[in-house]
Parts: structure tokens; C-alpha cells; sequence
């Protein structure tokens, strides 16, 4: 799908929000109310350009699949999770598509965007692998804490099996892996070089370093979900299907713990973000979802962010050094209020933090050879590695006390951060510096995300508040995409755009 000019995605926005703030835009032609304007200029400008869109149904409707062959086009991915699926089709045909009363909503199936950046060093000393120090990991570890027992699933470019990834005892830890990238052979390992640093980061053994970069939590297990290319694309379609494998694996597999490692380009409300509206599902069925804060640094929030109920994470440079004192906010770590939402919840090391490899001839490799330390590790910077620290602190925690609800981890959490570090502000850091040695030592069961709103697209109603319900007395399993009233749900918001990579 060509990229549209900034001037037009600025348009388009302005136009996307004011329909937000007040009601569906359009009301007197049904069918065009249905489709994202972007689609629309796309059928006037491109009539017969293939493209590629997520098609919402109402309820279970199967003939909308017949009706995209019927126009020329094809089913791409199946995304029953959110009553929809992928789909390419001529522009034109997409317009026609959305006059079915069956299509709730329309929307591109664009990109998503990685949440790091193989960033310079200006010193040598910052090459140490001093966050681990930096938020207690180190102590944790020497009381039996690293992690055992509970499995992290990273959605992301694939993780590749090698000795940092296996047990002192050889066992692999990367205990399953599933692609859904739009690669011709669907490898599951990372040609990319973004999942396998992440993977390392949460859980990285130290094998080929003589334990010098080891990850967070080195005895967790991994769950490798790849969902980019090995180009690092992915789209939002991509994403979902992971995200939906992870909830349907969840018991057979244990997962405990998500890493979500990227960000959509566009600004747009959780209420009506299909990647905001999933990770709420595999929350409320028990699964910590942790997500990247975002590089732009703009006082914006982009999904999935954004959402209120997840763990989103900011990014402070260490300075190699294990105090905390010394650590400032990076220059690219996002943070913003939106809806009432403010973003992020907490701040973790995300600055030249050297972790596993991609591969010799992985794209980030050849890419960035500068940023190469050797033949099994590379180092990047980003609210990609700040959130792949939390997750692995989230594994140590919930190895200590497997029975905490993912709203009692995001409290403790918060509750136990760190604020001594320069320049904090609650609106930059959330509640501080992320703690996991004060975490685990702490004594607190309370909830997090008391009264916060859920998303419309789960809820069916702006107002439907979350008030601390006993995770004890609720079947969680039951807040499936499955049993969401979609007749109520307004898709003009959702946007998805290009990759981004800065410096």
C-alpha cells in the first residue's frame, strides 16, 4: 500500500478526531461510514491499486468472505480474536465492500512500527551491562530468583535458538515457536536482528560472554511468537494473529508474561485501536502485557501505548553506571496524557544495552556494523529494550509469587519504583525507575487500574469502568472477542502507518 504524503495523514487525522469527539462522520451514507478515509482516497485516487485492509464483521457473517472473492479480491488471515479478518482487494472494491450490512468497519492493514534504534555510544564505559545492578536483578539472583518456571512470549521478528538461550544443563528454553510473518517460508527464526536482542534482554543465559550480558530473568523460558518479515515489517493483521495464538496457548503453555515491542504511527483512541483492544484481552485473562513506550518523544501516545490497563515503558540511559543517580531520560523515549491516560507507566535502562545478535548476516547487522560487538552480540537503544527489561523483572516477580494478578504486578511495580533519578517527572517516567530487588521484597496485593475505562471495543460502552473485581471470582477466560456486541463499536479511528527507525 503506497504511503500516503504527510500532508493528507495530517488531514485525515484532524478529520478522524473530530469524528471521535462527535459521533460517526457521515451518518447520512451508511456505507461510507464503514471504511477508513484513507481507504476512500485511495478508490477515488487508485481505483484498481491492490491493498491490503482488515475487515470487521458483524458477529460471525460468513458470506463477507465470499464477497471479497466475488470483487477480486483474497482472504489473507484469518482474525476471528476481533470477529475480522485480512484481506487484499482493489481500493475500488473495498468502497464497494463496505455498503455490505454485514462489514462493520473497514481498515488499512498497515505497518507497525519496532520500538528501537541501534543508537551511538559516545564512551566505551557505557558498554557495560550495568542495568542489571541498576534495578536489583543481580541480588535477586543469588537468592534462586532468575526466573524459573514462568514463560515470556515475545511478539516480535523470531528469536533464533543458540547456547544463551539453553540452561547451564543444555535444556532449550525456547520452549515453542509459531510464525505469522508474511515471509514465503514462515521461518520462525529472527533474519532481523530486533527479537532475538529482545529475547536476550529477558532472558539471555550469558553463555558467549562469560556471563557479561545476561538477560533480566536468564532461567525464564521464551515463547517465540514472530510476526515481522525478516525486512522487520509487519502489519497490524500480523500482530493480532500472534496475539490471538498467545491467548489460545495461554494454559497448554503457561504463558505468563507478553513483550510487545512496537508502536503504530498514528495517533488514535484505545477505544477504537483493534492492537489497544487485543492487549486488553490477554490481560484480563491473566497475562502481563508489557509494551514499548515509543521513540518519538512528542508528548503523543501511539498504540498500544496507550491503553490504559497494560504496562507501557519508558527508556533512561544508564550511563553505564549501576547507580541510579545518574540516569537521565533519553532523548527518544515517549510520554503523554491522552483520554485521561498518562503514559508510561514506569522507566527502565533502554540506552546501548548489548544483548543477543540476530545473526551474521542478519538486516540490523549488515545494517549497523558499527554497533556489532561480536559475532553473538549487538547493541541497540530504544523503549523496545526499556520494555524487554520489565518484562524479564515481571518473570522474576511472578517466579517469587506466581499467584499475582497482572493488575497486582502493575501496582507492585509502580508502588516500588524509583523516582531518585535526575531531572524525574511523573509525566517522563510515570512512577520512576523500574526496582524488581523491591518489587519482589515488597508485601503489597492491591490492584492497579481501579475505575479506568474499557476499551469500547470489548465493553461496547464508553463508560464501562474497571473496579478491582476479584481475579479469585471472575472467569476472565469468559472477555473473549467472542461475546463483544460489535454493533456498537465505531472503527473510524483506526490508522496504521509506516516503520519507524530514527536516530
Amino acid at each position: 500500500m503506497k504511503k500516503l504524503n504527510f500532508a493528507i495523514a495530517i488531514l485525515i487525522l484532524i478529520l478522524v478526531m473530530s469524528s471521535f469527539a462527535g459521533g460517526i462522520v457521515g451518518q447520512t451514507n451508511v456505507g461510507l461510514t464503514k471504511i477508513h478515509l484513507t481507504l476512500l482516497e485511495l478508490a477515488k485516487q487508485s481505483p484498481n491499486q491492490l491493498i491490503e485492509v482488515i475487515v470487521q464483521k458483524n458477529g460471525d457473517a460468513a458470506s463477507v468472505e465470499t464477497q471479497v472473492a466475488q470483487l477480486g479480491g483474497v482472504v489473507t488471515q484469518d482474525l476471528s480474536i476481533i470477529h475480522a479478518f485480512a484481506a487484499k482487494l482493489p481500493a475500488k472494491a473495498a468502497a464497494t465492500l463496505a455498503q455490505s450490512p454485514e462489514v462493520r468497519w473497514i481498515s488499512p492493514d498497515a505497518t507497525v512500527s519496532k520500538s528501537a534504534d541501534p543508537l551511538e555510544i559516545t564512551s566505551t564505559a557505557n558498554l557495560a551491562n550495568a542495568y542489571i545492578k541498576e534495578i536489583g536483578a543481580d541480588k535477586l539472583w543469588m537468592r534462586g530468583i532468575q526466573g524459573q518456571n514462568v514463560r515470556v512470549a515475545v511478539i516480535d521478528s523470531g528469536v533464533n535458538p543458540q547456547n544463551d538461550l539453553y540452561t547451564i544443563m543444555g535444556r532449550n528454553r525456547i520452549v515453542d515457536a509459531v510464525a505469522f510473518n508474511d515471509d514465503y517460508n514462515k521461518s520462525v527464526f529472527d533474519g532481523y536482528g530486533h527479537g532475538n536482542h529482545i529475547a536476550g534482554i529477558i532472558g539471555g543465559g550469558g553463555a558467549f560472554s562469560n556471563d557479561k550480558y545476561v538477560g533480566v530473568a536468564p532461567m525464564s523460558d521464551i515463547v517465540n511468537v514472530k510476526v515481522s518479515n525478516d525486512d522487520g515489517g509487519a502489519r497490524v493483521s500480523n500482530v493480532i494473529a500472534g496475539m490471538a495464538w498467545v491467548l489460545f496457548n495461554k494454559t497448554r503453555l503457561n504463558i505468563r508474561v507478553v513483550n510487545i515491542s512496537l508502536n503504530t504511527d498514528v495517533v488514535e483512541s484505545y477505544h477504537t485501536s483493534p492492537l489497544a483492544a487485543a492487549s486488553e484481552v490477554l490481560w484480563f485473562n491473566k497475562i502481563v502485557v508489557v509494551a514499548s513506550a515509543g521513540n518519538k518523544q512528542d508528548g503523543k501516545l501511539y498504540a498500544p501505548a496507550n491503553d490504559p490497563f497494560i504496562i507501557t515503558v519508558g527508556a533512561v540511559d544508564d550511563k553505564g553506571t549501576s547507580s541510579t543517580t545518574d540516569d537521565v531520560l533519553t532523548n527518544f523515549s515517549s510520554y503523554g496524557t491522552a483520554e485521561g491516560v498518562s503514559k508510561p507507566d514506569l522507566v527502565a535502562p533502554g540506552k546501548n544495552i548489548i544483548s543477543l545478535r540476530g545473526g551474521f548476516d542478519s538486516v540490523l547487522s549488515r545494517t549497523y556494523p558499527d554497533r556489532v560487538i561480536n559475532e553473538r552480540y549487538f547493541r541497540m537503544s530504544g523503549t523496545s529494550m526499556s520494555a524487554a527489561v520489565v518484562a524479564g523483572a515481571v518473570a522474576l516477580l511472578l517466579q517469587d509469587e506466581p499467584n499475582l494478578t497482572p493488575d497486582q504486578v502493575k501496582y507492585r511495580l509502580m508502588a516500588t519504583a524509583n523516582k531518585n533519578i535526575s531531572g524525574y517527572s511523573s509525566t517522563k517516567a510515570g512512577a520512576g525507575l523500574i526496582n524488581v530487588q523491591a518489587a519482589v521484597d515488597g508485601t503489597s496485593t492491591q490492584n492497579a487500574n481501579t475505575g479506568k475505562v474499557v476499551s469500547r471495543l470489548i465493553s461496547g460502552s464508553n463508560t464501562t469502568t474497571y473496579n478491582s473485581v476479584s481475579w479469585n471470582s471472575v472467569s476472565w477466560n469468559s472477555v473473549s472477542w467472542n461475546s463483544v456486541s460489535w454493533n456498537s463499536v465505531s472503527w473510524n479511528s483506526v490508522s496504521w502507518n509506516s516503520t519507524y527507525w530514527g536516530n
